[in-house]
């Protein structure tokens, strides 16, 4: 199962430099998941500073 990131999102990138497989891109105001790209390892929730990534 993906992970998606809400709008609590500040943008501050913690979780694209986490992601193994680069499934997490800048989008215009928050980051976005490729939900088919992602392995669902949970880096990137783990390392979330204001917990905006939760499983979809």
């Amino acid at each position: 199962m993906a992970f998606k990131i809400n709008d609590s999102c500040v943008s501050c990138g913690l979780c694209a430099s986490n992601c193994p497989v680069e499934a997490i891109k800048e989008g215009d105001s928050i980051y976005v998941i490729d939900e088919d790209a992602c392995v669902s390892c949970g880096l990137c929730a783990s390392n979330c500073p204001v917990e905006a990534i939760s499983e979809d």
